[in-house]
């Protein structure tokens, strides 16, 4: 039997991940709002949420991930904690999420700092059964550790289940060279992810190299990450990456590598 991938979870769709920003004014607020996201999302199509810090904090988090494990089982959703991804691992492990997103695994550390950093993430790894999507040379991550592209996604491979790869910022259209090169230098198989700047008008071009797709601002009504979800843009953004062919049968070739 060949080892299934992170893709495999999905039934030969292309995933489409969505972010939950978590915005609000009051603790409660953000709970609601990201109750009311949660239903917008997964009503047209989404195959999962991923619960993030950006606006709120690790509480609302919690809060949010507490109201998935509870009220809304059949939900599947990942984790994104920022600048704690040791906390991210706890909290997978506490609420059973299907993944957790991390926005660096390889070249964002000085060596000596990586050394460590790498030891303490297959450890993680090896007591937590969520999937792990990594960052590479991710928007607004440095650059440190000396090493080609090639070398950090070499390591990449060896540290996630996914590579995730983005441009310079928030919600800006990732490289089409950038994704290609990733494909290339990861091999054939290996899950991609498109993190940012995926539309409904560039997605065949995204996805052309790409096996999954990870939407924040699209989804919102001003387009941006400060808005708030609009149900119309969700369904005009899974109805388009719906008509995207997935690029192959992972398993197939994987079985062929």
């Amino acid at each position: 039997m060949p080892q299934r991938t992170f893709l495999d979870e999905f039934d030969g769709q292309i995933p489409v991940l969505a972010m939950l920003h978590l915005a609000g004014d009051t603790p409660a607020h953000k709970l609601e709002l990201a109750k009311r996201e949660i239903d917008v999302l997964w009503s047209e199509g989404v195959n999962a949420v991923i619960v993030e810090n950006y606006f709120g904090d690790v509480d609302d988090v919690v809060s949010v991930c507490g109201y998935l494990t509870d009220s809304a089982p059949e939900i599947r959703f990942g984790i994104n904690i920022l600048r704690q991804d040791w906390t991210a691992f706890d909290m997978a492990r506490d609420f059973r999420a299907l993944f957790i997103q991390l926005d660096s695994v390889a070249g964002h550390l000085a060596p000596g700092d990586d050394l460590a950093f790498a030891s303490r993430l297959n450890d993680e790894r090896a007591r937590t059964a969520s999937r792990v999507l990594g960052g590479v040379r991710f928007k607004y991550q440095p650059h440190l550790s000396g090493r080609s592209l090639e070398e950090d996604l070499t390591l990449a491979r060896s540290r996630c289940d996914a590579v995730v790869v983005t441009g310079d910022g928030t919600g800006m259209e990732t490289p089409p060279a950038k994704i290609e090169e990733f494909r290339r230098l990861l091999g054939p198989a290996f899950p991609l992810v498109v993190g940012a700047g995926v539309t409904p008008a560039n997605c065949k071009t995204q996805l052309a190299h790409a096996d999954a797709v990870i939407v924040g601002s699209y989804l919102k009504n001003t387009y941006t990450d400060t808005g708030h979800v609009d149900r119309g843009h969700v369904r005009e953004f899974v109805r388009a990456i719906r008509d995207v062919q997935p690029r192959r049968s992972l398993t197939r070739v994987a079985n062929d590598v």
